[in-house]
């Protein structure tokens, strides 16, 4: 069977699912819940001193997105750092760490951009018996327009300042918490790599209004007749995280930095998607706020039972084995040539891949053969996109299929090149270098 052990930073975990920092690890009792479930770590909710005091809303905290049959898409929270305790939390902490020595503990920290206020809080986080710090800059309400959270994460300048101090006293593993509310993620990521951090951890929350509604013309949720803008997250922002976490992983200044993947993760293949592309483990917030904790067994026995198909004893046998199919668009190879072929044992008959394309694609799909009501692609105008795949019913009814060496394209008339042609020297290629 295959070893879901996890060293992260030297961190080790019995797997590498751990709760993100969140209202799910706000307390000893949600945490000893969370393990015993099997979760393999957690990441303390973020903890804060030195400042105006934290008090939360006694209202709505979260808003969502929600698909016809009230599937969750995407969940936002307005709710802030811990309000509770500080002496509090880290006498739980060190109590959780003490019965539970073989889970991964690791605490979240937000205070005041200030040299002492870092001095002051961790060694007292060093001496619970942690393992590790994560940085909180990512949190984009409430705590950002406090000049915390985001307001830190989107200056690189301060990143690194910050995670000096804390490399400074603390003799715990640091993790950086990025937030994505900013147009190049490589950038902070870099700041906190020249500031020491041993790990970054992304994406925190996306800056979000969910919606209005529609007899009041409040925003929602609201509390006492307003709103505010809150973090959004679920599985909505998923391919956002995934396209920030390998901009880290492939970029040459920041390559092999560890990385822990944050952002819609509630399935196995969700976790696989993260590690594939790099980042040594994943922090899950959302789904177990949906589903309950124990949503992590289905994860680990997805993930151990595909990695026994594999052949991979570890997640180290295919993390980051898909970083080198990640390329800028001007990279891409367009020797490539694939059509779309609908399996007419399957097909269904519904028609929704003709109306797709007919409407809004290359009308390359026929409604009508010899009377009847019949689908079929028609290869000289399939330009191979994909949206009949996607918005087929059926799964694995419609394949694209590619096109070998020597075969015609009927769309083009040319007849297709090689597959792994050298596309740098193609004359279309934008990126060629010119005379």
């Amino acid at each position: 069977m295959a070893n879901l052990t996890s060293n992260f930073v030297g961190i080790s975990s019995p797997n590498p699912f751990w709760l993100a920092s969140a209202p799910p690890t706000d307390k000893a009792y949600n945490v000893n819940r969370a393990f015993e479930a099997g979760w393999g770590g957690v990441v303390w909710k973020t903890l804060g001193e030195a400042g105006p005091p934290v008090v939360n809303v006694n209202g709505p905290r979260y808003g969502a997105l929600l698909t016809p049959d009230r599937r969750l898409m995407g969940f936002n929270n307005i709710e802030l750092i811990t309000d509770r305790d500080l002496d509090l939390n880290l006498q739980e902490i060190a109590e959780v760490k003490r019965n539970w020595p073989d889970r991964a503990m690791v605490v979240s920290l937000m205070v005041p951009c200030h040299e002492d206020a870092w001095k002051a809080i961790l060694p007292r986080v060093d001496d619970t018996g942690a393992d590790g710090i994560e940085l909180n800059f990512g949190c984009p309400h409430g705590m950002s327009e406090r000049g915390m959270g985001a307001a830190v994460g989107q200056v690189p300048e301060y990143i690194q300042m910050v995670t000096e101090w804390c490399k400074r006293y603390s003799r715990l593993p640091i993790i950086v918490k990025l937030t994505p509310n900013i147009t190049d993620i490589r950038l902070p990521a870099r700041a906190a790599k020249k500031g020491g951090a041993d790990a970054v951890s992304l994406i925190n929350t996306i800056n979000s209004i969910t919606g209005v509604d529609p007899w009041s013309l409040t925003m929602t949720p609201s509390t006492g007749g307003k709103g505010s803008h809150g973090g959004y997250c679920g599985p909505a922002v998923k391919p956002i995280a995934l396209n920030m976490v390998a901009e880290i992983a492939r970029d040459p200044l920041t390559a092999g930095m560890p990385i822990s993947g944050i952002g819609g993760i509630g399935t196995w293949r969700d976790a696989f998607d993260y590690i594939a592309l790099g980042a040594g483990n994943v922090q899950v917030c959302t789904a177990a706020m949906v589903y309950g904790f124990k949503i992590v067994q289905e994860m680990s026995d997805g993930l151990s039972n595909y990695m026994d198909q594999m052949g991979f004893a570890s997640i180290e046998d295919f993390r980051g084995r898909a970083i080198p199919t990640v390329s800028d668009w001007q990279f891409l190879n367009l020797n490539h040539t694939a059509k779309a072929v609908i399996n007419q044992d399957t097909c269904i008959q519904c028609g929704r891949c003709h109306i797709a394309c007919e409407d809004t694609s290359h009308q390359a799909i026929m409604a009508v053969k010899d009377g009847q009501r019949h689908f079929e692609v028609m290869e000289d105008e399939c330009v191979g996109c994909n949206l009949c795949v996607l918005v087929c019913p059926v799964p694995e009814c419609i394949l694209l299929r590619t096109l070998a060496p020597g075969e015609t394209d009927l769309r083009t008339g040319q007849v297709v090149r090689g597959e792994h042609a050298d596309w740098t020297t193609h004359p279309n290629n934008p990126a060629r270098k010119t005379t």
